[in-house]
């Protein structure tokens, strides 16, 4: 069956059908209608025969209810027919009931929506500009004003694809925007330009392959609400933060059609980045929904069950907000847990998603107030055969009290790692009292992770994020400069961890020119040589700019937009090239923790002072020192690949200098390497000059830069198994 426009041709005929699977679901005969309405004492079915109908086309009285699901089965209709429900009970705001009839709901589990909002009035369930405020009631219909579910056949030709499965180790995430990342792309066909098609294009997946990444992170593509407040000053909620469709690709992206045709579309761009060999992660929200708080409009949960969907303060008529956006939905209760449940493991089986990125992720796992490391979310997630076995990824804390949560997630799950963000920017910033952290963020972070079975994996690394200052930016502001999104930005406060460098913004200083370039480099190299899971914001590899423009979540136009016309051919080159070094080097990319123990006399890793002596324990506590060298021992890995071989690798020894003046270097013993190649000098952008040093020479490394030596080990072989081959680089 295809997803097509259906026109009703009416009578239709009408049978219970059953209360599982929820949704609507095709068959050969009609669809079933299946939705969860605890509270309620009445659900209307309405069908439409457009996007643009004001009315629904037939309303049908779902009379069947079996475990507080209201069910029917509709025979005569098909995959593209358009639905909505109005659900009817006491509105008692003042006991959590917000029911109203005169407004049409979308799905909680509609696996498409025909387009957008239309701002109006009669989308709130009160009376706006009453002295009442949400306690009054609004009797008119909201039906010309919002969109329509879609039925979905979820048939599709997926040909032979298989989910890559990539170690956790070995994995490389961008994150980008759909829209964004194509919008102005001069070589994608413009008519797709900003689309899923966009994304599946042959120049994007070629992109992506050059670049070496392993796996996208689109930011939120659930269908999603752009806030009244926005779009009257002629902004948009651009990034997504603000999920109304669990199940439903946003339509704005689809270059097909927006009746189930986005669907298919979207399928398509994962088959097509899968062959490539590259993977899917969703920057999913199940945290809070596009409803807000009390004063928000009434769109699908709210007036499905407010009580039963919603975590509602003690008094019932406002909302618990644990995210900063007016409500928080209540993964306490088990038909909130079933809705994520079924949403997640509907973006796994039926639109082959290899992973998850989860929003404010502590608030679903707060139990009365405090965070729950083992709560019921985590626990049915660990019982769940389908999503447990995917990529799974926390932004380890929300607003309320104790939501900071990094390092307290259980065991299979990695976390996005503010420490490590934060300690990077201070260290290349020339903050003082840096080097411990800096070794322990380097190292994959393991005071936070090194517990319960987890591994660096567990640390999702990253310099910048879609939230905050671009790379180019963080070296070229000091202060945001927000002005496009009606901020005031005179708070004088640098919470960015940002330098200039001389110049606030773009300057035509070459000196300044030259140290910004330099520091991203470095940037990049820290990011790409840590122990851990590095992920790269689309753009960052370009030199793209926001214009210094921290928080642009509401700006859907060139500031957000790449553009590709200003790329920056250098930097691009040298993340491919450091891209390709991690790749190439599992010891960068180490399976499991360095353990300090010695290997034919070397440890696994040792720290070094400038003049070749290795680091004692007062030396970390210097605070002015904005040095240090590491020696990675490439036979210490103690690890087996898939096959049984024992991994072994080159070493090396990597040279960091936040100084702003050279200082001069001692390669370490002979123990260590009896000989040294430096395949890389930060202080320009392409390393040509290889030159090789035996152990104990002296090395000039420049100031704010980074020197990174390699000794070619020679491999011998394990008894019982083959020679390991080691990918060399560089």
């Amino acid at each position: 069956m295809k997803n097509t426009p259906q026109t009703l041709d009416l009578p239709v005929h009408i049978t219970p059908g059953s209360p599982y699977p929820l949704g609507a679901t095709p068959d050969e005969n009609g669809v079933n209608f299946a939705i969860y309405a605890d509270y309620a004492t009445g659900v209307d079915l309405c069908l439409f025969n457009s996007p643009s109908d004001t009315r629904e086309s037939q309303r049908i009285k779902m009379t069947e209810r079996f475990h507080q699901v209201w069910h029917v089965h509709v025979s005569g209709i098909k995959p593209g027919q358009l639905y909505g429900y109005r659900v009817s009970g006491p509105y008692a705001p003042q006991e959590g009931n917000r029911f109203n009839e005169n407004k049409l709901l979308l799905d909680p589990y509609a696996k498409a929506i025909s387009g957008t909002i239309n701002w109006h009035d009669s989308l709130f369930g009160y009376k706006i500009g009453s002295p009442e405020e949400d306690l009054s009631f609004s009797e008119s219909d909201s039906a010309p004003y919002i969109p329509k579910s879609v039925v979905v056949d979820d048939a599709f030709n997926w040909e032979d694809d298989k989910f890559p499965k990539i170690p956790y180790n070995d994995t490389i995430i961008y994150e980008m925007h759909v829209k964004g990342f194509t919008k102005m792309h001069p070589d994608i066909p413009e008519e797709i330009r900003g689309t899923y098609a966009a994304i599946g294009h042959p120049v994007t997946i070629d992109y992506l392959k050059k670049l070496g990444v392993t796996a996208v992170e689109l930011m939120p593509v659930h269908h999603f609400v752009a806030d009244r407040h926005l779009v009257e000053k002629g902004l948009t909620n651009y990034w997504g933060y603000n999920t109304i469709g669990y199940f439903a690709p946003d339509a704005r992206y689809s270059s097909a059609g927006i009746q189930g045709q986005q669907v298919t579309e979207f399928k398509e761009m994962v088959k097509a980045l899968h062959k490539a060999g590259i993977e899917v992660f969703l920057d999913v929200v199940y945290n809070h929904t596009a409803e807000g708080n009390h004063m928000g409009p009434t769109l699908s949960f709210r007036g499905v069950d407010n009580c039963s969907y919603y975590r509602l303060t003690e008094d019932k008529r406002y909302y618990m907000d644990y995210t900063g956006t007016g409500n928080t939905l209540n993964a306490r209760l088990p038909n909130v847990l079933r809705l994520i449940m079924d949403s997640l493991r509907y973006w796994v089986e039926q639109m082959h998603i290899d992973g998850f990125r989860f929003d404010l992720a502590s608030a679903l796992a707060r139990e009365l107030h405090e965070v729950n490391s083992l709560s019921a979310f985590f626990e049915i997630i660990y019982q769940d055969p389908v999503i447990s076995q995917v990529k799974l990824i926390a932004e380890p804390w929300d607003i309320g009290e104790g939501g900071y949560q990094v390092g307290k997630f259980p065991p299979g799950w990695a976390e996005w790692n503010g420490k490590y963000r934060d300690c990077i920017r201070g260290y290349w910033k020339g903050d003082d009292s840096m080097l411990a952290e800096f070794a322990l963020r380097f190292t994959g972070s393991p005071d936070l992770y090194e517990s319960d079975y987890r591994r660096p994996t567990a640390s999702i690394n990253f310099i910048t994020a879609h939230d905050g200052f671009t790379l180019h930016d963080l070296v070229s502001y000091n202060d945001k400069h927000n002005e496009a999104n009606g901020e005031d930005n005179r708070d004088g406060a640098n919470d960015n961890f940002s330098l200039n460098w001389g110049a606030e913004g773009d300057t035509n200083d070459e000196g300044i020119i030259n140290i910004r370039e330099q520091i991203k480099r470095n940037f990049i190299t820290t990011l790409f040589l840590s122990q851990g899971v590095p992920m790269l914001v689309a753009g960052d590899e370009m030199g793209n700019s926001q214009q210094g423009n921290n928080n642009a979540y509401c700006q859907d136009n060139e500031i957000s937009w790449l553009d590709w016309s200003k790329h920056d051919a250098q930097l691009q080159e040298f993340t491919r090239n450091l891209i390709q070094l991690r790749k190439s080097h599992q010891t960068f990319a180490r399976p499991g923790w360095f353990q300090g123990i010695p290997i034919k006399g070397v440890e696994d890793i040792g720290w070094f002072l400038p003049d070749g002596a290795e680091m004692q324990e007062d030396h970390w506590k210097e605070y002015y020192a904005k040095s240090i060298a590491i020696y990675l021992n490439g036979k210490g890995l103690r690890c087996v690949n898939d096959v049984g071989e024992k991994m072994v690798d080159d070493s090396f020894y990597v040279i960091f200098n936040a100084h702003h003046d050279a200082i001069e270097f001692t390669l370490p013993a002979e123990k260590y390497a009896k000989n040294w190649e430096r395949i890389l000098d930060t202080s320009v952008w392409k390393t040509e000059d290889k030159t090789n040093y035996t152990a104990g020479e002296k090395v000039q490394v420049p100031g704010h830069s980074i020197s990174l030596f390699i000794h070619k080990e020679e491999l011998k072989p394990v008894p019982g198994l083959p020679v390991p081959e080691v990918k060399r680089s560089m």
